[in-house]
């Protein structure tokens, strides 16, 4: 079950993350797995950086839309250099 849920987590933030960047909608597998890099990147940084926000579904979300976010900036940055 919880397996599932971060992949949900990990859909949602990579798809919102991407819309915010370009509005460009990226392949299912793309969103879900910059989502899921971005949930664990956010995760690692809130942790360490900030304190955690509430382990709500909500905070989950927004704490991988984050993450997801900065892995997209980061890996444009790189491909354009």
């Amino acid at each position: 079950m919880a397996f599932f849920l971060w992949a949900v987590i990990g859909l949602l933030a990579g798809w919102i993350a991407t819309q915010l960047l370009d509005g460009r909608d990226g392949a299912l597998s793309q969103n879900l797995t910059v989502g899921l890099i971005g949930s664990v990147v956010g995760g690692y940084l809130f942790t360490h950086l900030s304190p955690a926000l509430n382990p709500s579904f909500f905070g989950s979300l927004l704490t991988a839309i984050l993450g997801a976010t900065a892995v997209l900036v980061v890996w444009r940055v790189i491909r354009r250099a």
